[in-house]
């Protein structure tokens, strides 16, 4: 086993893609989710590759992080790499239309519950003096849209705190890395849109979408890459995405 690997948001999307190719390079891997029948399964067919543990909580609650973390068994404390990869969207409308409830979860989704992860899993980090801790972004972070309001304010704040944190943390052996995707096929948009699979998936026609494992290749990449090299801001397009909202499509 090389590392020990925490992923948050493992259950779909960029996080189970990278839970899967990460199996695959023999990392051991706790893998965290709200929903529990998804992690069973994923944790079925991977520890049969690598060694898997399964973390069944809302990362939106700072006490249920903190017990999941307190409650770890000894020998899967000396992780190594935290991958941030929990959030989501939620409606797109202007913002004097928006509903609380949604940027509520977004903020306790996207940067809360980032922060609480943070906070719980460098104490285990830093006596090791070395590390990597990877946040899933997004171009919304650093290129807003029209009726994203909420959403790429959560994602800006995201941008803005990996900074931060790479400076608290460059003296410590711990890397901090920003992952920034354009349109990536996922259950994103069936979120977004409230489970509207049409409207869904009319965000991803007319053009070749990135896909789960597209971005979690280049995570192993940045986990494989020289101790003295990180990829600390990386941003990943489609060929048909030119900026945030340019998209080159044939229909």
């Amino acid at each position: 086993m090389k590392k020990i690997v925490l992923i948050s948001g493992a259950t779909s999307g960029i996080g189970e893609a990278t839970a899967r190719i990460l199996a695959q390079k023999d990392y051991g891997l706790i893998l965290c989710g709200r929903r529990a029948d998804r992690l069973s399964t994923l944790e079925a067919q991977l520890k049969l590759q690598t060694k898997v543990l399964t973390l069944n909580f809302d990362i939106t609650n700072q006490g249920d992080v903190e017990a999941a973390v307190a409650q770890l068994p000894k020998e899967w404390r000396n992780i190594e790499v935290l991958i941030n990869n929990a959030g989501n969207a939620h409606g797109l409308g202007p913002f004097q239309e928006g509903s609380l409830n949604d940027w509520e979860t977004m903020i306790d989704l996207n940067v809360k519950g980032l922060l609480y992860l943070t906070k719980a899993i460098l104490p285990l980090m830093l006596p090791q003096n070395k590390g990597h801790i990877i946040n899933i972004g997004s171009v919304a972070g650093i290129q807003p849209y029209p009726n994203g309001n909420v959403y790429c304010a959560s994602k800006a704040a995201v941008h803005s705190f990996t900074q931060c944190l790479r400076m608290d943390l460059h003296t410590k052996g711990i890397k901090v890395s920003e992952i920034k995707p354009g349109m990536v096929e996922t259950e994103f948009s069936l979120v977004r849109f409230k489970g509207d699979e049409q409207r869904a998936q009319r965000v991803y026609e007319g053009y070749e979408p990135l896909r789960p494992q597209d971005v979690a290749d280049l995570i192993a990449y940045m986990l494989e890459a020289p101790a003295h090299v990180n990829l600390a801001d990386v941003l990943i397009f489609p060929a048909a995405q030119a900026a945030s909202g340019m998209v080159h499509k044939t229909l």
